[in-house]
């Protein structure tokens, strides 16, 4: 984040680009709404799978991997400038990354033999 500081004392320009890009630096509502999502998705199913057990194990992988693609999409979905926490690296290694893990816990639940 390179936020401008306007000397103390400026006025004019200087100090109302120094605002605008402050302004564009921050997440914007949408940004956090996003995330705030995706943590009560994933926290619910944390709690579904510990009060549920042994047999809540499949459904409650389910709805973890589709958390994680609710997370991807929203990734793609929100500019750069609004994407809050969910952006840590540049947009397409943040979107493969959580889509491959969401791939990832589908496969391990729809090929597993055993019933979790």
């Amino acid at each position: 984040m390179n936020r401008r500081i306007p000397a103390p004392g400026a006025t004019g320009a200087n100090a109302t680009a120094a605002n605008a890009t402050a302004r564009r630096d921050r997440p914007g509502a949408v940004g956090w709404l996003a995330y705030l999502v995706v943590l009560g998705l994933v926290a619910a199913d944390l709690i579904w799978l510990w009060a549920g057990g042994a047999h809540a194990a499949r459904g409650g992988t389910l709805a973890l991997a589709g958390a994680m693609f609710v997370a991807a999409l929203a990734r793609l979905a929100l500019p750069e400038s609004s994407a809050g926490l969910l952006a840590s690296r540049k947009r397409v290694t943040d979107v493969v990354t959580m889509a491959a893990l969401a791939t990832g816990l589908l496969a391990v639940v729809l090929l597993s033999p055993a019933p979790l």
